[in-house]
């Protein structure tokens, strides 16, 4: 390994391996390069032998491409000591002018990136400001369900109001409209 100076940075040590982790729901496409581009290591694994795969080798950095499975990999990676980075996905053009998309090519075009420090990096907070952030998405989303939810029984009960020709509602059979 040597030293590298890039401009205005200070100086730091290269790794000789890169990786680049394509993460779906079910499965992970990985593809190490070292220093040269070149090859090391292409497989696709289930989810969890991420880190097992990773501690084969000697990898300074590893990129994903921003979605909604890499946030708990992202967690246990920098938990582990490997510097992890999240890619922009719509500032990764890269990709986008490949003619031919499959894992393989998309993985390979990241960990070249991710080799040259050109990848465009999106913001993935870390630690307790992440569990917070998450547990308020998952909550909007379930309060917008239950409203979703209530809009549509109130739809369905005034559909059924007007079907029978007469009011439904929770004082049953003494129900006097408008009075309920």
């Amino acid at each position: 390994m040597r030293s590298v100076k890039r401009g205005g940075r200070s100086c730091h040590f290269m790794s000789a391996l890169v990786c680049r982790l394509d993460v779906h729901k079910d499965s992970t496409y990985a593809t190490i390069l070292n220093s040269e581009g070149k090859i090391v290591n292409q497989t696709r694994m289930s989810n969890e032998r991420e880190l097992l795969y990773l501690s084969h080798f000697d990898v300074g950095k590893v990129g994903m491409e921003s979605s909604n499975q890499i946030a708990p990999l992202f967690r246990q990676l920098t938990a582990k000591g490997y510097n992890a980075v999240v890619s922009h996905t719509k500032k990764t053009r890269y990709i986008a002018e490949a003619k031919i998309k499959s894992d393989r090519v998309d993985s390979k075009a990241i960990a070249e990136l991710v080799r040259l420090d050109a990848l465009p990096l999106a913001y993935f907070p870390e630690g307790e400001i992440s569990k917070l952030r998450e547990k308020v998405r998952r909550r909007a989303f379930l309060v917008r369900s239950r409203v979703k939810l209530r809009v549509k029984i109130k739809s369905v009960l005034t559909y059924e109001r007007a079907r029978n020709g007469r009011h439904r509602c929770r004082s049953g059979d003494n129900c006097k409209i408008g009075k309920c």
